[in-house]
């Protein structure tokens, strides 16, 4: 199934980037992917593994396959970047991190979450009034601390580095299923 969605997820990109349109949901695909879940597609420069887009639905909002489209679609005008490319595509690699639901991570002080989030294990999403953000589990990659990631975490929703500390906010933790194509 790896393969069905990496594929679906390249050709998802190829067309919108060369024609501005989204594909049709395939006829035939594994049931597996009607479950509602979260997904996030990142897209990679290849060699350098930079990253070149990453966007996704945190939530297990619709069914999986459609989800995936849409964030592959997101992931071609990631506002952090200009727009990808028609003369990028030979040029990239495609990851789909397939998300378990965001759970919330319960304390009675912020620097409990210390104990409660494993490296390398769980992706974060931070909530603190109309401020959020999220890190996906291969980020620990780059930022192995866990004071580090919850500080990432805080300026990448909009809020000060130290955020995470304050009793307001709210921290969630999900797993996710990683697959990529080969450079």
């Amino acid at each position: 199934m790896e393969d069905l969605i990496l594929k679906l997820a390249r050709e998802t990109i190829e067309a919108y980037v060369k024609t501005g349109s989204r594909i049709s949901i395939p006829k035939n695909y594994p049931e597996k992917l009607n479950e509602k879940r979260g997904v996030f597609v990142t897209v990679y420069r290849k060699g350098s593994k930079e990253l070149r887009g990453c966007v996704g639905l945190p939530y297990p909002q619709m069914p999986l396959i459609e989800g995936l489209i849409q964030a592959a679609i997101s992931a071609c005008e990631d506002p952090r970047f200009e727009p990808l490319s028609s003369e990028e595509l030979d040029k990239i690699i495609i990851e789909v991190s397939i998300l378990t639901e965001p759970e919330l991570v319960d304390v009675k002080n912020p620097k409990e979450y210390l104990e409660k989030i494993e490296i390398g294990k769980h992706g974060l999403v931070i909530k603190k009034g109309f401020y959020s953000g999220l890190l996906l589990p291969q980020v620990w990659e780059q930022i192995p601390k866990k004071e580090d990631f919850l500080e990432a975490l805080s300026m990448k929703a909009g809020l000060l580095a130290d955020g995470w500390l304050d009793s307001s906010t709210e921290i969630y933790k999900f797993e996710a299923e990683v697959f990529g194509e080969k450079e």
